[in-house]
């Protein structure tokens, strides 16, 4: 699948190609020469753009968060209530992997990578500012009573552990589309937490307007001129 652009002229050019071959081969597998090469520019281009493969690493983490925050702004910005927020950020984990596939499988493998390293702290702010998108979700719905009660640090991170390992075994291609993996992950999610847990149906529907709201931010979060708001 063709990566999503990620950046405007040479620099951008050398992070999708570095996006797609860490997606395809892991960090491990992909180098300076075959970017180089694929290209037609210098090792020496890509050094000056960029330093160091760890610093490409950091850029490819932090491009995909700010990407991925844009979105969940807009989403809980354009649902109202603690549960269909939920169910939209829960379709949206698995809408990334049609939608922007490639860095999605990058950032997703070498997920162990982005941790304790100088050069990746912004993307692990970025991250630490998602998932606590996430646990305000958690703790709204809790505090309406739509939510039973537990503990949103563990519940996020439960959610986030089994997307990040999504990767490993869903193919766009394959015999069930995001939709439809999504439709799952609401319902079993939003299933153990709703009060009443017969509103679940209607959250998870794939022909649902929860779902239609997420392709639509997807869509403006795409967009130059679409700004999510953030208060």
């Amino acid at each position: 699948m063709a990566a999503r652009r990620v950046g405007a002229g040479r620099s951008g050019l050398i992070l999708d190609s570095f996006t797609r071959r860490v997606a395809q081969y892991g960090y491990d597998g992909t180098n300076f020469s075959d970017i180089a090469a694929e290209l037609g520019i210098s090792k020496g281009t890509i050094v000056h753009h960029y330093g160091t493969k760890d610093r490409l690493l950091a850029s490819l983490h932090e491009s995909y968060m700010r990407r991925r925050l844009a979105e969940a702004y807009l989403i809980l910005n354009r649902l109202s209530s603690p549960s269909e927020q939920l169910a939209g950020l829960l379709f949206s984990f698995m809408l990334y992997h049609e939608h922007d596939r490639d860095a999605t499988v990058a950032f997703q493998r070498e997920i162990s990578r982005l941790a304790d390293q100088e050069a990746m702290s912004e993307g692990l702010r970025l991250r630490g500012e998602y998932l606590e998108l996430v646990r305000g979700v958690l703790r709204k719905g809790m505090e309406s009573g739509q939510f039973r009660q537990g503990d949103p640090k563990i519940q996020s991170l439960l959610v986030m552990g089994s997307a990040q390992w999504a990767w490993t075994w869903f193919d766009p291609a394959g015999p069930h589309t995001a939709d439809e993996v999504g439709s799952s992950l609401v319902d079993m999610v939003l299933g153990g937490l709703l009060v009443r847990p017969g509103a679940v149906s209607g959250l998870a529907d794939p022909d649902g307007a929860v779902l239609k709201v997420v392709r639509s931010c997807f869509s403006d979060a795409a967009s130059p001129d679409e700004r999510p708001e953030t208060a």
